[in-house]
């Protein structure tokens, strides 16, 4: 299996991120060691870049655990209670973005 890179993630979750219905809120993953996802769904479409700004929910993870969590082998609810996901901010918006991870 191919090592995923900071570029996969990011291209990833913004195919997801712009099929989908606007967030009506902002998201920031920050990827451990690699680089920021920023998600502005606040207006009528989902716009991702690598911006840092404030952002109405934080979610920071391992490309590590991105990979569990795709995969299956961990889940999102084991993943937050152990810390390998750390979450700043709105859990409702958090909850919104959660189906762009996996």
């Amino acid at each position: 299996m191919a090592k995923v890179t900071f570029d996969d993630v990011f291209a990833t979750i913004k195919k997801k991120a712009e099929g989908s219905q606007p967030l009506g809120a902002t998201a920031k993953f920050e990827i451990e060691n690699e680089g920021t996802v920023y998600i502005d769904g606040a207006g009528d479409k989902n716009v991702v870049s690598t911006s840092n700004k404030d952002s109405d929910v934080t979610i920071g993870i391992s490309i590590d655990t991105l990979v569990k969590l795709r995969s299956g082998e961990l889940s999102g609810m084991k993943a937050m209670m152990s810390g390998l996901i750390k979450i700043t901010g709105s859990m409702t918006v958090a909850m919104k973005v959660q189906s762009l991870m996996t």
